[in-house]
């Protein structure tokens, strides 16, 4: 059974950074594309940034376009998140999911419905 995992999260004041990684147990990453999601305390889900290794495909959505990126270890088996320039709206439970029934991660948008296995989250808070 693929367990994905997340890990990384903290607390960091506005302008530092994190790196949040994803990886699995019982499974793989390297031949799937993977998507990084966060949820804010009363707010829905969103799609945050996506890599799609066989299409050679990395998305980011607005809030965090030339502050976060998304790439993968050699082995394709890890994926980060980098996030720079962190504020205070970044604040919020990431999870990484992969997709599984679909590409997932295109290059204007996320699918979520296309992602079968989702991590449980870790939180990032941002504040002074």
């Amino acid at each position: 059974q693929v367990q994905v995992v997340e890990s990384g999260g903290g607390l960091v004041q506005p302008g530092n950074s994190l790196r949040l990684s994803c990886t699995t147990q019982g499974g793989s990453l390297r031949l799937y594309a993977v998507g990084w999601f966060r949820q804010a305390p009363g707010k829905e889900r969103e799609g945050v940034a996506c890599h799609n290794r066989a299409a050679r495909i990395t998305y980011y959505a607005d809030p965090v376009k030339d502050r976060f990126s998304v790439f993968r270890d050699d082995a394709g088996t890890t994926v980060y998140l980098q996030m720079n320039n962190l504020q205070p709206t970044d604040t919020g439970i990431y999870y990484c999911a992969r997709a599984d029934s679909g590409w997932g991660c295109y290059p204007d948008k996320q699918r979520p419905s296309e992602y079968d296995h989702w991590g449980r989250g870790t939180q990032v808070t941002v504040s002074s």
